[in-house]
C-alpha cells in the first residue's frame, strides 16, 4: 500500500481521494441532470416518419403529389399533403395528437401515418 509513498502522509493521500471521489460524484450528478433534459427534449423531436408518393390525377405522369407524416415519441405530429397538377400545387398540413387528426384523412395521408406509427 504504501509503494512509492517516500514520506507521504497515509491521511492527506485518504483525504486527497476522498475529493476526487466528490469531484467525480458531482461530475455523475451533474451528467445525470444533463442526460435528463436530453431525454425529455428527444421525445419531442421527430422519431417516427411515413412517406407515400401518389399520382393525383390520372392524367398526370408521375407520382408528384405525396403525403408524408412526421410524430415524436408520444406520436403527436403533422401529416402534410402536396396535390400536385400541372397548372397549380395544393399543400396541407393536419395536426395528429396522439396518433390521430381532428381532421379528415385521404387514403394517401392515412397510410402515410400507419408507416409512421408502426416504426418504433
Amino acid at each position: 500500500m504504501m509503494k512509492g509513498m517516500e514520506g507521504a502522509n497515509v491521511e492527506q493521500m485518504l483525504l486527497g481521494h476522498i475529493d476526487e471521489v466528490k469531484q467525480a460524484m458531482n461530475k455523475v450528478d451533474n451528467l445525470s441532470a444533463e442526460y435528463r433534459k436530453l431525454d425529455i427534449t428527444s421525445k419531442k423531436c421527430i422519431q417516427k416518419f411515413g412517406v407515400v408518393r401518389f399520382n393525383a390525377f390520372e392524367n398526370m405522369g408521375s407520382d408528384l403529389s405525396f403525403a408524408i407524416a412526421l410524430l415524436d415519441y408520444q406520436n403527436n405530429g403533422v401529416v402534410i399533403s402536396s396535390i400536385y397538377s400541372r397548372s397549380e400545387s395544393h399543400t396541407y398540413a393536419k395536426p395528429i395528437i396522439s396518433g390521430e387528426s381532428s381532421y379528415f384523412l385521404t387514403e394517401e395521408e392515412k397510410q402515410a401515418l400507419t408507416q409512421a406509427l408502426e416504426k418504433k
